[in-house]
């Protein structure tokens, strides 16, 4: 279905506009690729994930294309560290963007602020993100949807939507936020324009959908009202719908255009999102529309996510029962185009599991959070507050004592001591089994420990 408004899509040096007549040209010798990015959506919300109300088609479609880790998982559950894990390879305590924003202090000018707001931009410009790494085999990549690090080229795109701070709206997007919401042209306009130009294409999708503003269109949000159903949670369903309809779009103009045979999907969320809603009595100092152990925390509800990767002829279609990482996506897409992979880096490349069944070479999965504003840029560990560790169906998280920030409150309704779950027979984490197996704490703790040494020491251990 298309629902689409003409925008101008900023191309460095000048712009373009559509052509009208586009027809799929000289296939690259190495393989497109575009990411779809989610933002705030729970595991559970989708058809392919047999969610019961929930509408996917066009999502599932990609699914029975693709190979699905369904115990997938983003290594921090928010979204500026989570979406520059994927674009860097890196966990946040790498990367040094570990929260969304430099700690807000009243004493500061505005202008005092946007030096420390520049600074945190910053940390991008020595990495080797995905696009730049892509340049070398000719790729033109394309920004668009949320994007936190300033304007698009300081990530190495070489065209995009987003301007960047200080532009107004410049803090997580600016114009690349319309994305998605009102329309795909521009999309559309850079997929055409990289065709005509022979050149493979990096598309980085990433809406601010279903995010709020909940503001779904109304014949999506009338299919979900229902007596009994709390209105928030039918707008929060809707936009999970709205969401599905626009991937719908990019998918067909792949396969209108001749492309999708020589285009790798991806597809991730950032972090998760369980709807707040009356009935769950979560009191009038619970200001945000996410429920508790979803956003911002490391519970399933947080950091867990579908992912999917699309190759035709390359990746045979299936689900995996192995458990996957977005960081999982950079090595992954590297080795795809035949480039060299970073050493050190903390994903695996999956492609040998995907294209040859080659068992993968994981025990444990590791992630971390910290508070969603960076008191100290250089002092990670002065805002951390969990780490977590899953091996087969056990998972550890960790707490560690951090300041305060003006989301304490989601921190304040977890338990503070060692949790241990069996998430084969309780996905929910319903039921603490830390003090009935300490030697599988000891386990997991260690290997946090030795995979990235710190010196605060974790609440009750």
């Amino acid at each position: 279905m298309s629902h689409l408004r003409t925008f101008v899509l900023l191309i460095a040096p000048g712009l373009f506009l559509a052509i009208p007549g586009l027809r799929a040209q000289e296939t690259p010798t190495v393989p497109n690729i575009v990411m779809i990015l989610s933002d705030d959506q729970a595991w559970t919300d989708y058809g392919l994930m047999g969610h019961p109300d929930i509408k996917t088609p066009h999502l599932d479609r990609l699914a029975s294309r693709s190979a699905v880790f369904r115990r997938g998982y983003t290594p921090v559950p928010l979204c500026r560290p989570s979406l520059l894990s994927m674009i860097t390879g890196k966990y946040p305590h790498q990367h040094g963007v570990t929260g969304n924003d430099p700690k807000p202090d009243r004493s500061l000018s505005d202008a005092q602020y946007g030096v420390l707001r520049e600074q945190l931009i910053s940390r991008i410009d020595p990495q080797a993100t995905l696009p730049k790494l892509l340049a070398a085999k000719s790729y033109v990549s394309m920004q668009s949807g949320k994007w936190w690090e300033g304007n698009y080229s300081r990530g190495g795109f070489t065209h995009g939507m987003t301007r960047g701070f200080p532009q107004k709206g410049g803090r997580h997007g600016d114009d690349g936020l319309e994305i998605g919401r009102k329309g795909m042209q521009p999309v559309f306009d850079f997929i055409q324009h990289a065709t005509e130009e022979k050149k493979p294409f990096f598309v980085w999708y990433a809406p601010m959908l279903p995010h709020t503003p909940h503001t779904p269109p109304e014949r999506l949000l009338a299919k979900y009202q229902q007596p009994g159903r709390p209105e928030a949670l039918a707008k929060y369903y809707a936009m999970c719908e709205f969401f599905d309809e626009t991937c719908g779009d990019l998918l067909d103009h792949l396969d209108e255009h001749k492309l999708t045979n020589n285009t790798i999907v991806v597809y991730v969320t950032d972090n998760g999102w369980i709807q707040a809603t009356p009935e769950m009595k979560l009191g009038p100092d619970w200001n945000h529309g996410f429920a508790p152990r979803s956003k911002q925390t490391v519970y399933e509800g947080g950091i867990r996510t579908p992912i999917m990767i699309s190759w035709p002829g390359q990746i045979v279609p299936g689900d995996h029962s192995k458990l996957a990482s977005t960081l999982d996506v950079f090595p992954t897409l590297l080795a795809a185009t035949g480039l060299d992979v970073p050493v050190g880096l903390p994903g695996v490349n999956l492609l040998p599991l995907l294209k040859d069944k080659t068992p993968l070479d994981r025990t444990f999965l590791c992630g971390e959070s910290f508070s969603h504003d960076i008191i100290d840029m250089d002092q990670h560990e002065a805002t951390l507050q969990y780490r977590w560790c899953i091996e087969g169906k056990w998972k550890l998280i960790l707490s560690y004592d951090s300041p305060p920030d003006r989301y304490a409150f989601v921190y304040s309704v977890n338990e503070r001591t060692p949790q241990l779950f069996d998430l084969e027979a309780d996905p929910h984490e319903k039921q603490n089994l830390a003090s009935s197996h300490p030697e599988r704490v000891q386990k997991l703790a260690g290997y946090l420990q030795n995979t990235w040494s710190i010196s605060k020491k974790p609440v009750g251990l």
